[in-house]
Protein backbone atom coordinates (compact mmCIF):
# COMPACT_ATOMS: atom_id res chain seq x y z
CA UNK A 1 0.00 0.00 0.00
CA UNK A 2 2.45 2.25 0.45
CA UNK A 3 4.56 1.27 -2.44
CA UNK A 4 1.70 2.45 -4.30
CA UNK A 5 1.25 5.30 -2.85
CA UNK A 6 5.28 6.56 -3.26
CA UNK A 7 5.39 5.57 -6.96
CA UNK A 8 2.96 8.65 -8.03
CA UNK A 9 4.31 10.82 -6.12
CA UNK A 10 7.92 10.17 -7.73
CA UNK A 11 6.24 10.08 -10.80
CA UNK A 12 5.15 13.66 -11.00
CA UNK A 13 7.82 15.35 -9.54
CA UNK A 14 9.59 15.98 -12.56
CA UNK A 15 6.48 17.74 -14.49
CA UNK A 16 6.12 20.01 -11.60
CA UNK A 17 9.71 21.25 -12.12
CA UNK A 18 9.12 21.89 -15.64
CA UNK A 19 6.02 24.26 -14.93
CA UNK A 20 7.78 26.01 -12.52
CA UNK A 21 10.92 27.18 -15.40
CA UNK A 22 8.44 29.48 -17.31
CA UNK A 23 6.79 30.91 -14.78
CA UNK A 24 10.45 32.30 -13.46
CA UNK A 25 11.38 33.32 -16.51
CA UNK A 26 8.33 35.33 -17.13
CA UNK A 27 8.72 36.95 -13.89
CA UNK A 28 12.33 38.28 -14.98
CA UNK A 29 10.82 39.52 -17.87
CA UNK A 30 8.78 41.24 -15.88
CA UNK A 31 11.03 42.49 -13.64
CA UNK A 32 13.70 43.78 -16.48
CA UNK A 33 10.73 45.59 -18.40
CA UNK A 34 10.18 47.72 -14.97
CA UNK A 35 13.75 48.52 -14.73
CA UNK A 36 13.88 49.87 -18.42
CA UNK A 37 10.38 51.94 -17.55
CA UNK A 38 12.20 53.65 -14.86
CA UNK A 39 15.47 54.00 -16.56
CA UNK A 40 13.50 55.63 -19.31
CA UNK A 41 11.68 58.29 -17.04
CA UNK A 42 14.40 58.85 -14.84
CA UNK A 43 16.95 59.84 -17.90
CA UNK A 44 14.61 60.47 -20.92
CA UNK A 45 17.28 62.79 -22.74
CA UNK A 46 19.90 59.96 -22.63
CA UNK A 47 17.98 57.48 -23.57
CA UNK A 48 16.46 59.01 -26.43
CA UNK A 49 19.48 60.80 -27.46
CA UNK A 50 21.16 58.39 -30.09
CA UNK A 51 23.34 60.91 -32.00
CA UNK A 52 26.87 60.98 -31.02
CA UNK A 53 27.45 63.80 -28.81
CA UNK A 54 30.07 65.85 -30.73
CA UNK A 55 27.33 66.54 -33.22
CA UNK A 56 26.51 70.41 -32.75
CA UNK A 57 22.54 71.22 -32.45
CA UNK A 58 21.26 73.86 -34.76
CA UNK A 59 19.68 76.63 -33.70
CA UNK A 60 17.13 77.14 -37.04
CA UNK A 61 16.90 77.21 -40.46
CA UNK A 62 17.57 80.83 -41.74
CA UNK A 63 18.22 82.71 -45.33
CA UNK A 64 21.76 85.01 -46.17
CA UNK A 65 22.23 87.54 -47.95
CA UNK A 66 25.91 89.63 -49.10
CA UNK A 67 26.03 93.38 -47.89
CA UNK A 68 26.85 95.12 -51.30
CA UNK A 69 28.03 97.96 -52.61
CA UNK A 70 25.70 100.37 -54.60
CA UNK A 71 25.53 103.91 -55.52
CA UNK A 72 22.60 105.64 -53.66
CA UNK A 73 20.82 109.11 -54.28
CA UNK A 74 20.85 111.32 -51.44
CA UNK A 75 17.89 113.08 -50.56
CA UNK A 76 15.62 115.45 -48.61
CA UNK A 77 12.86 115.19 -47.52
CA UNK A 78 10.22 117.87 -46.44
CA UNK A 79 6.66 118.10 -46.18
CA UNK A 80 4.33 121.02 -47.27
CA UNK A 81 1.18 121.88 -48.86
CA UNK A 82 -0.22 121.80 -51.72
CA UNK A 83 -1.78 125.15 -52.89
CA UNK A 84 -3.30 127.04 -56.00
CA UNK A 85 -0.11 128.45 -57.55
CA UNK A 86 -2.23 131.90 -58.19
CA UNK A 87 -6.05 132.12 -57.08
CA UNK A 88 -8.50 134.63 -58.80
CA UNK A 89 -11.52 135.85 -56.53
CA UNK A 90 -14.77 136.37 -59.07
CA UNK A 91 -17.05 139.13 -57.54
CA UNK A 92 -19.86 141.02 -58.22
CA UNK A 93 -19.68 144.38 -59.89
CA UNK A 94 -23.72 145.40 -59.70
CA UNK A 95 -25.78 146.94 -57.01
CA UNK A 96 -28.95 146.15 -56.65
CA UNK A 97 -30.08 143.64 -58.76
CA UNK A 98 -31.12 140.02 -58.77
CA UNK A 99 -28.82 137.00 -59.88
CA UNK A 100 -30.67 135.05 -62.60
CA UNK A 101 -28.51 132.63 -64.06
CA UNK A 102 -25.49 130.30 -62.92
CA UNK A 103 -23.59 128.85 -65.77
CA UNK A 104 -21.00 126.66 -64.08
CA UNK A 105 -20.14 125.13 -60.68
CA UNK A 106 -17.25 124.56 -58.25
CA UNK A 107 -14.98 121.92 -60.61
CA UNK A 108 -15.49 123.05 -63.76
CA UNK A 109 -13.02 123.90 -66.21
CA UNK A 110 -13.86 127.73 -67.54
CA UNK A 111 -11.61 129.67 -70.67
CA UNK A 112 -10.88 133.17 -70.62
CA UNK A 113 -13.89 135.31 -71.69
CA UNK A 114 -16.65 132.35 -70.71
CA UNK A 115 -19.87 133.55 -69.34
CA UNK A 116 -20.54 132.41 -65.61
CA UNK A 117 -23.42 134.35 -64.35
CA UNK A 118 -26.05 137.06 -65.15
CA UNK A 119 -27.83 139.48 -63.22
CA UNK A 120 -30.91 141.23 -64.13
CA UNK A 121 -30.72 143.69 -66.43
CA UNK A 122 -34.12 145.19 -67.19
CA UNK A 123 -33.67 148.02 -64.65
CA UNK A 124 -29.63 148.71 -65.87
CA UNK A 125 -31.54 148.87 -69.55
CA UNK A 126 -33.69 151.88 -68.15
CA UNK A 127 -31.22 153.38 -66.80
CA UNK A 128 -28.65 153.28 -69.95
CA UNK A 129 -32.02 154.43 -71.89
CA UNK A 130 -31.83 157.77 -69.54
CA UNK A 131 -28.40 158.67 -69.79
CA UNK A 132 -28.58 158.55 -73.14
CA UNK A 133 -31.60 161.22 -73.23
CA UNK A 134 -29.79 163.10 -71.01
CA UNK A 135 -26.92 163.49 -73.01
CA UNK A 136 -28.93 164.68 -75.87
CA UNK A 137 -30.06 166.86 -74.45
CA UNK A 138 -26.64 168.31 -72.97
CA UNK A 139 -25.34 168.43 -76.39
CA UNK A 140 -28.49 170.49 -77.75
CA UNK A 141 -27.94 173.22 -74.79
CA UNK A 142 -24.08 173.06 -75.28
CA UNK A 143 -24.55 173.71 -78.86
CA UNK A 144 -27.03 176.94 -78.10
CA UNK A 145 -24.37 177.91 -74.93
CA UNK A 146 -21.64 177.60 -77.72
CA UNK A 147 -23.41 179.67 -80.19
CA UNK A 148 -24.16 182.46 -77.86
CA UNK A 149 -21.03 182.94 -76.86
CA UNK A 150 -19.37 183.10 -80.27
CA UNK A 151 -22.30 185.80 -81.04
CA UNK A 152 -21.35 187.98 -78.43
CA UNK A 153 -17.79 187.74 -79.06
CA UNK A 154 -17.89 189.05 -82.35
CA UNK A 155 -19.98 192.02 -81.13
CA UNK A 156 -17.66 192.45 -77.65
CA UNK A 157 -15.47 194.97 -79.91
CA UNK A 158 -18.21 197.03 -81.01
CA UNK A 159 -19.39 198.28 -77.69
CA UNK A 160 -23.20 197.38 -78.18
CA UNK A 161 -22.70 194.22 -75.31
CA UNK A 162 -21.48 195.15 -71.85
CA UNK A 163 -18.35 193.06 -70.90
CA UNK A 164 -20.77 191.47 -67.77
CA UNK A 165 -22.76 190.25 -70.52
CA UNK A 166 -19.89 188.85 -72.68
CA UNK A 167 -18.69 186.69 -69.27
CA UNK A 168 -21.55 185.27 -68.68
CA UNK A 169 -22.19 184.13 -72.34
CA UNK A 170 -18.88 182.21 -71.43
CA UNK A 171 -19.36 180.97 -68.74
CA UNK A 172 -22.75 179.23 -69.39
CA UNK A 173 -20.73 178.27 -72.49
CA UNK A 174 -18.46 176.37 -70.33
CA UNK A 175 -21.02 175.21 -68.43
CA UNK A 176 -23.07 173.67 -70.84
CA UNK A 177 -19.87 171.76 -72.40
CA UNK A 178 -19.28 170.60 -68.37
CA UNK A 179 -22.73 169.13 -68.17
CA UNK A 180 -22.32 167.57 -71.46
CA UNK A 181 -19.14 165.60 -70.62
CA UNK A 182 -21.06 164.91 -67.23
CA UNK A 183 -23.75 162.91 -69.20
CA UNK A 184 -21.20 161.18 -71.10
CA UNK A 185 -19.13 159.92 -68.25
CA UNK A 186 -22.80 158.77 -66.84
CA UNK A 187 -24.17 156.55 -69.90
CA UNK A 188 -20.41 155.28 -69.99
CA UNK A 189 -21.17 154.35 -66.37
CA UNK A 190 -24.39 152.83 -67.21
CA UNK A 191 -23.18 151.29 -70.20
CA UNK A 192 -20.59 149.74 -68.30
CA UNK A 193 -23.13 148.13 -65.46
CA UNK A 194 -24.98 146.68 -68.37
CA UNK A 195 -21.57 144.77 -68.75
CA UNK A 196 -21.05 143.63 -65.62
CA UNK A 197 -24.38 142.20 -65.58
CA UNK A 198 -22.61 139.24 -67.52
CA UNK A 199 -20.03 137.68 -65.21
CA UNK A 200 -17.09 136.12 -66.98
CA UNK A 201 -14.07 134.16 -66.32
CA UNK A 202 -10.67 136.56 -66.17
CA UNK A 203 -8.70 133.51 -67.41
CA UNK A 204 -8.50 129.80 -67.70
CA UNK A 205 -8.64 127.44 -64.90
CA UNK A 206 -10.81 125.63 -62.70
CA UNK A 207 -13.35 127.01 -60.93
CA UNK A 208 -12.48 125.90 -56.76
CA UNK A 209 -15.29 127.85 -55.11
CA UNK A 210 -18.95 129.12 -55.64
CA UNK A 211 -20.82 131.43 -53.25
CA UNK A 212 -23.28 132.81 -55.55
CA UNK A 213 -27.13 131.84 -54.96
CA UNK A 214 -29.55 132.66 -57.53
CA UNK A 215 -32.34 134.97 -56.59
CA UNK A 216 -29.55 136.54 -54.33
CA UNK A 217 -29.74 140.61 -54.91
CA UNK A 218 -25.71 141.48 -55.25
CA UNK A 219 -23.96 144.29 -53.73
CA UNK A 220 -20.24 145.39 -55.12
CA UNK A 221 -17.70 143.60 -54.45
CA UNK A 222 -19.56 140.34 -53.36
CA UNK A 223 -17.67 137.37 -53.89
CA UNK A 224 -19.05 134.93 -56.29
CA UNK A 225 -16.22 132.61 -57.56
CA UNK A 226 -13.11 131.40 -57.25
CA UNK A 227 -11.06 130.47 -59.54
CA UNK A 228 -7.76 128.38 -60.00
CA UNK A 229 -5.58 130.37 -62.32
CA UNK A 230 -4.08 127.73 -65.42
CA UNK A 231 -5.29 125.16 -62.89
CA UNK A 232 -1.60 125.02 -62.09
CA UNK A 233 -0.76 124.06 -58.54
CA UNK A 234 2.39 124.08 -56.43
CA UNK A 235 3.92 122.42 -53.32
CA UNK A 236 4.93 124.66 -50.79
CA UNK A 237 7.65 122.57 -48.90
CA UNK A 238 9.16 123.66 -45.61
CA UNK A 239 12.81 123.41 -45.56
CA UNK A 240 15.70 124.21 -43.10
CA UNK A 241 18.66 126.72 -43.87
CA UNK A 242 20.37 123.33 -44.63
CA UNK A 243 18.53 121.78 -46.62
CA UNK A 244 17.41 125.25 -48.81
CA UNK A 245 21.68 125.26 -49.56
CA UNK A 246 21.35 122.13 -51.13
CA UNK A 247 18.02 122.83 -53.57
CA UNK A 248 18.59 124.52 -56.93
CA UNK A 249 16.06 125.80 -59.38
CA UNK A 250 14.82 123.24 -61.70
CA UNK A 251 15.37 119.75 -59.51
CA UNK A 252 12.69 117.11 -59.70
CA UNK A 253 10.80 116.15 -56.39
CA UNK A 254 8.91 113.49 -55.67
CA UNK A 255 5.52 114.01 -53.98
CA UNK A 256 3.80 111.17 -51.67
CA UNK A 257 0.19 112.21 -52.02
CA UNK A 258 -2.14 110.88 -49.26
CA UNK A 259 -4.14 108.59 -51.83
CA UNK A 260 -1.14 106.38 -51.64
CA UNK A 261 -0.17 108.11 -55.56
CA UNK A 262 3.02 110.11 -56.41
CA UNK A 263 3.07 113.57 -58.22
CA UNK A 264 6.09 115.06 -59.88
CA UNK A 265 7.29 118.71 -59.20
CA UNK A 266 9.83 121.33 -60.70
CA UNK A 267 11.21 124.12 -58.26
CA UNK A 268 10.20 127.18 -59.40
CA UNK A 269 12.08 129.36 -56.68
CA UNK A 270 12.95 129.19 -53.07
CA UNK A 271 11.62 131.94 -50.37
CA UNK A 272 14.26 134.56 -49.77
CA UNK A 273 13.63 134.95 -46.31
CA UNK A 274 12.83 132.09 -43.28
CA UNK A 275 10.00 132.28 -41.24
CA UNK A 276 11.43 133.72 -37.75
CA UNK A 277 9.64 131.22 -35.31
CA UNK A 278 9.88 127.86 -37.17
CA UNK A 279 13.22 128.67 -38.91
CA UNK A 280 11.78 127.28 -41.75
CA UNK A 281 11.62 128.38 -45.88
CA UNK A 282 9.95 127.69 -48.26
CA UNK A 283 10.81 126.11 -51.91
CA UNK A 284 7.66 126.63 -54.35
CA UNK A 285 7.53 123.72 -56.71
CA UNK A 286 4.91 123.75 -59.95
CA UNK A 287 3.22 120.04 -59.79
CA UNK A 288 3.00 118.60 -63.28
CA UNK A 289 -0.07 117.91 -65.01
CA UNK A 290 -1.60 114.90 -65.22
CA UNK A 291 -1.42 113.47 -60.86
CA UNK A 292 -3.94 113.17 -58.70
CA UNK A 293 -3.19 116.18 -56.69
CA UNK A 294 -5.44 118.75 -55.18
CA UNK A 295 -5.35 121.52 -53.36
CA UNK A 296 -5.57 121.41 -49.95
CA UNK A 297 -3.39 118.56 -50.19
CA UNK A 298 -0.53 117.96 -47.24
CA UNK A 299 2.69 115.71 -48.92
CA UNK A 300 5.88 114.57 -48.33
CA UNK A 301 8.32 115.50 -50.72
CA UNK A 302 11.46 113.92 -51.78
CA UNK A 303 14.56 115.85 -53.43
CA UNK A 304 17.61 113.90 -54.67
CA UNK A 305 20.30 116.32 -54.75
CA UNK A 306 23.31 113.59 -55.19
CA UNK A 307 24.62 110.27 -55.39
CA UNK A 308 26.94 108.41 -52.85
CA UNK A 309 28.50 104.70 -52.45
CA UNK A 310 26.14 103.51 -49.55
CA UNK A 311 26.96 99.45 -47.89
CA UNK A 312 23.51 97.87 -48.08
CA UNK A 313 21.40 95.08 -46.73
CA UNK A 314 18.23 93.74 -46.65
CA UNK A 315 16.39 95.94 -43.79
CA UNK A 316 14.90 92.52 -42.64
CA UNK A 317 18.37 91.35 -41.57
CA UNK A 318 18.67 94.43 -38.81
CA UNK A 319 17.42 94.07 -35.82
CA UNK A 320 17.29 95.92 -32.30
CA UNK A 321 18.65 94.62 -29.23
CA UNK A 322 19.35 97.22 -26.03
CA UNK A 323 18.04 99.97 -28.25
CA UNK A 324 20.96 99.52 -30.94
CA UNK A 325 20.51 98.14 -34.46
CA UNK A 326 22.19 94.66 -34.60
CA UNK A 327 22.96 92.19 -37.69
CA UNK A 328 24.38 88.29 -37.26
CA UNK A 329 27.11 87.99 -39.13
CA UNK A 330 28.52 84.55 -40.50
CA UNK A 331 31.77 83.06 -38.90
CA UNK A 332 33.16 81.25 -42.35
CA UNK A 333 35.78 79.87 -40.75
CA UNK A 334 32.96 77.25 -39.16
CA UNK A 335 32.78 73.48 -40.41
CA UNK A 336 28.90 74.38 -38.90
CA UNK A 337 27.74 78.01 -39.86
CA UNK A 338 27.35 80.02 -37.03
CA UNK A 339 26.72 82.98 -36.38
CA UNK A 340 28.01 86.10 -34.39
CA UNK A 341 25.82 89.42 -32.71
CA UNK A 342 27.41 92.18 -34.90
CA UNK A 343 26.30 96.21 -33.57
CA UNK A 344 25.98 98.03 -36.88
CA UNK A 345 24.99 101.95 -37.53
CA UNK A 346 22.24 102.48 -39.60
CA UNK A 347 21.55 105.68 -42.58
CA UNK A 348 19.41 106.05 -45.33
CA UNK A 349 16.31 103.62 -46.20
CA UNK A 350 15.35 102.92 -50.00
CA UNK A 351 12.67 100.60 -50.33
CA UNK A 352 13.28 97.11 -48.48
CA UNK A 353 17.14 97.98 -48.21
CA UNK A 354 19.27 99.72 -45.31
CA UNK A 355 22.27 101.23 -45.48
CA UNK A 356 24.92 100.46 -43.15
CA UNK A 357 27.42 103.32 -42.12
CA UNK A 358 29.63 100.99 -39.82
CA UNK A 359 29.63 97.92 -38.69
CA UNK A 360 29.93 95.94 -41.80
CA UNK A 361 32.09 95.63 -45.10
CA UNK A 362 31.09 95.18 -48.46
CA UNK A 363 30.90 91.00 -49.08
CA UNK A 364 29.75 90.30 -45.55
CA UNK A 365 27.17 87.80 -45.17
CA UNK A 366 24.43 88.01 -42.90
CA UNK A 367 21.18 86.48 -42.01
CA UNK A 368 17.95 88.02 -42.96
CA UNK A 369 14.82 85.46 -42.68
CA UNK A 370 15.13 84.46 -38.99
CA UNK A 371 16.98 86.79 -37.45
CA UNK A 372 15.05 88.06 -34.72
CA UNK A 373 14.81 84.81 -33.41
CA UNK A 374 19.06 84.39 -33.16
CA UNK A 375 21.17 84.86 -30.56
CA UNK A 376 24.98 85.39 -30.45
CA UNK A 377 26.74 82.28 -31.15
CA UNK A 378 24.15 79.98 -32.30
CA UNK A 379 24.57 77.41 -35.30
CA UNK A 380 22.51 77.68 -37.95
CA UNK A 381 21.31 75.58 -41.15
CA UNK A 382 21.21 78.14 -44.67
CA UNK A 383 19.33 77.68 -47.35
CA UNK A 384 19.17 79.68 -50.37
CA UNK A 385 16.57 82.21 -51.96
CA UNK A 386 14.61 81.31 -54.72
CA UNK A 387 12.16 83.48 -56.85
CA UNK A 388 9.84 82.15 -54.66
CA UNK A 389 8.70 84.16 -51.17
CA UNK A 390 10.48 82.69 -48.43
CA UNK A 391 8.16 82.78 -45.24
CA UNK A 392 9.27 84.81 -42.67
CA UNK A 393 8.52 82.32 -39.82
CA UNK A 394 11.63 79.60 -40.66
CA UNK A 395 11.20 75.63 -39.55
CA UNK A 396 13.76 74.94 -37.32
CA UNK A 397 16.08 72.18 -37.47
CA UNK A 398 17.43 69.77 -34.48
Amino acid sequence: MNEKTSAPIAEQTPGKRQRIKPIVALTLFSTLAVGAAAWLVLDPLNALTAEPATKTAVAMTVTDTTARMVAWPVQLDASGAIAPWQEAVIGGQVDGVRLTELLVGTGDTVHRGQVLARFDTEALRSNVAQSRAALRQAEAQAAQALANRDRVLKLKDSGSISEQDVLQSVTQADVASAQLESSRAQLASQELQLRYATVLSPDDGVISARNATVGTVGAVGEELFRLIRKNRLEWRGELTATQLGQVAQGQTITLALPDGRTAKAKVRQMAPLLNSQTRLGVVYADILPGSTARAGMYAQGRVVVAQRPAVVVPAGSVVIRDGRSHVFRFNVQQDIPKVSLQAVKVGRRQASDVEILDGLTDGDRVVVEGAGFLNDGDSVRVIRTTAAAIPAMSTTGK
